[in-house]
């Protein structure tokens, strides 16, 4: 993805405006926060006047749903290329959050911080984001627990007893997001080892 300075805006083609605002939109407002990034600032580092920019949203808050929704589809890509991989379950699950793990240490990635920092800024703000978000949120749930059946059936995940699939996805996604928000206010990643290491262990690594 492109990396935002302070470069004079290179024009873009008009059939690409749309997925420009998206992509330096959601780059400014993964590392800033929503409420922090001005509308100005936004269409400034894009080089897109606003008339452009109304032209595909009706306001803001539109714009911030369809980042949302944006950054969900991408995620679903990446998701999908994990659930493609030709090794066990447990693998699949075991990569995807070493990923979340490394993105998540020493700073925060763009790839994740984008629901870390919308998760508590929006939810009482903006209805429509806060929709996007749970919708978001229950995709990637829903990909865990499959996973976690398919490690049932090929034995490469322990099943315990009198606990639904989609209840334990429930639970490490919590957890994770919980843990990537307090090691941002810690400032260390005590939080991440913390549930990297519960999530290991209950993989039966």
């Amino acid at each position: 993805m492109s990396t935002i300075t302070n470069a004079p805006p290179i024009p873009i083609a008009t059939s690409d405006t749309r997925a420009h605002l998206l992509e330096t939109g959601y780059q400014l407002i993964a590392k800033k926060g929503f409420t922090a990034v001005g509308l100005k600032q936004i269409l400034d580092t894009a080089g897109v006047p606003k008339g452009s920019f109304y032209h595909y949203f009706a306001s803001k808050e539109a714009f911030g749903e369809a980042i949302i929704h944006h950054y969900f589809s991408l995620y679903k890509t990446r998701l999908d290329i994990i659930g493609a991989q030709n090794v066990s379950a447990q693998q699949k699950l075991y990569n995807y959050f070493q990923n979340w793990y490394d993105t998540q240490q020493n700073g925060c990635d763009h790839e994740k911080c984008l629901v870390v920092k919308l998760s508590a800024e929006v939810a009482d703000m903006s209805e429509p984001m806060r929709i996007a978000l749970n919708a978001g949120y229950q995709q990637t749930v829903n990909w865990l627990g499959d996973q976690i059946k398919a490690g049932w059936i090929d034995g490469s995940v322990p099943q315990p007893d009198n606990i639904a699939a989609e209840s334990i996805a429930k639970r490490w996604y919590f957890a994770w997001l919980g843990a990537s928000l307090i090691a941002k206010i810690s400032q260390t990643n005590t939080p991440l080892a913390e549930v990297w290491q519960m999530t290991t262990s209950q993989l039966g690594r």
